[in-house]
């Protein structure tokens, strides 16, 4: 069996830039695992149902996105359980996994994603497209690095800094390319890959 790799985009449901990338993961038989946005779900719930029916994973990336370590413990779990609460709603089923924003990880958090049933997931390799780096030669170096069982992260949401229109120059590339390496585009499995996940600093105390 070949081995795989797990795509994850985050930030979106995004109306301009989500659809494109699920045309060209469809287009390569490939399957991700999208970290939504609660709030943004709700404001694309048609899009965000889109996604799970495509048959791609779903995982809750918080509410509104608020940096995690610059709000008390009590709004840190409301994130969360917001976040799941929106995603539910708006895609007809609970989220696998949870994705704190900027990858700043706390324990309050990781506690109210394992009440939902929710798994925590960073990731092992950057796409880094967002800011002055997120550039379209600049990522397609960085992912041509994309090594069997690394966890990918990606952004489908524009946001603020993010630059999904230099991501998706370069995606029907790399997904050609993985496929030529025999590598398989999977969405995240219900257990983690070993050793995956791993980018992120330990969890904050609060």
């Amino acid at each position: 069996m070949a081995e795989a790799v797990y795509l994850t985009f985050d930030d979106g449901p995004d109306p301009r830039w989500t659809p494109r990338v699920l045309e060209v993961l469809a287009a390569h038989d490939a399957a991700a695992t999208f970290f939504m946005v609660g709030q943004r779900a709700l404001a694309q719930s048609g899009l965000a149902r889109a996604i799970v029916v495509a048959g791609h994973g779903l995982g809750n990336h918080s509410f509104s996105h608020r940096h995690p370590w610059t709000m008390s413990a009590a709004a840190a779990r409301r994130e969360v359980r917001d976040g799941a609460a929106a995603l539910a709603d708006a895609c007809g089923r609970p989220a696998q996994f949870f994705r704190p924003p900027y990858g700043r990880l706390r324990r309050c958090m990781s506690d109210e994603a394992a009440r939902a049933s929710q798994r925590v997931v960073l990731w092992d390799r950057a796409a880094i497209d967002w800011g002055p780096l997120g550039r379209g030669a600049a990522i397609a170096r960085r992912l041509g690095r994309i090594r069997p069982g690394e966890i990918v992260l990606m952004h489908d949401g524009a946001a603020r800094r993010n630059h999904p229109e230099e991501l998706l120059r370069v995606l029907p590339g790399l997904l050609d390319d993985l496929a030529a390496r025999g590598l398989r585009t999977l969405s995240l499995p219900a257990s983690p890959p070993a050793g995956a996940g791993t980018s992120a600093p330990p969890p904050r105390a609060g």
